[in-house]
């Protein structure tokens, strides 16, 4: 049975099968304790002189980052070369992301997404300066 880790909190085996127990609702473990409320729309900046970056999980093979960005590019001449696959989806906002295969431009408004195969190099051309955009990003092996 897997095991689902909160690096801030604790590891919890769950299910009727494998190691973990049945978990019933009088057994569940405290739900502050592993289940933070948080909002990805509180604490948007209205001046961002960098992208903010905050991560909201990080497991060992996985990383969920929040990136707001306003007005914000990659420099000229700068590609992301990364490790790790990404998905990404814009929540509020606007933005176009280029590829360096084939030159390829995604317009990208809220509810769109895309995964970025590792190395896969990439760049962020633009993102609405008037208001910000807010990315959910999911990093995986």
């Amino acid at each position: 049975m897997e095991s689902i880790e909160a690096t801030e909190y604790s590891t919890v085996r769950i299910g009727p099968h494998g190691n973990g127990p049945k978990l019933s609702a009088t057994s569940r473990p405290p739900v502050d304790h592993l289940m933070p409320h948080n909002n990805l729309y509180e604490d948007l900046p209205s001046h961002l002189p960098d992208e903010l970056i905050t991560t909201l999980l990080e497991a060992s093979n996985v990383r969920v980052e929040r990136i707001v960005s306003r007005g914000h590019a990659s420099p000229e001449g700068f590609w992301y070369n990364q490790d790790q696959h990404e998905w990404v989806l814009i929540l509020k906002g606007a933005a176009r992301l280029r590829f360096e295969q084939g030159n390829v431009v995604h317009a990208m408004k809220p509810g769109d997404f895309v995964n970025i195969p590792a190395h896969a190099r990439h760049r962020v051309d633009w993102t609405t300066p008037d208001e910000p955009t807010v990315w959910l990003a999911l990093f995986y092996l």
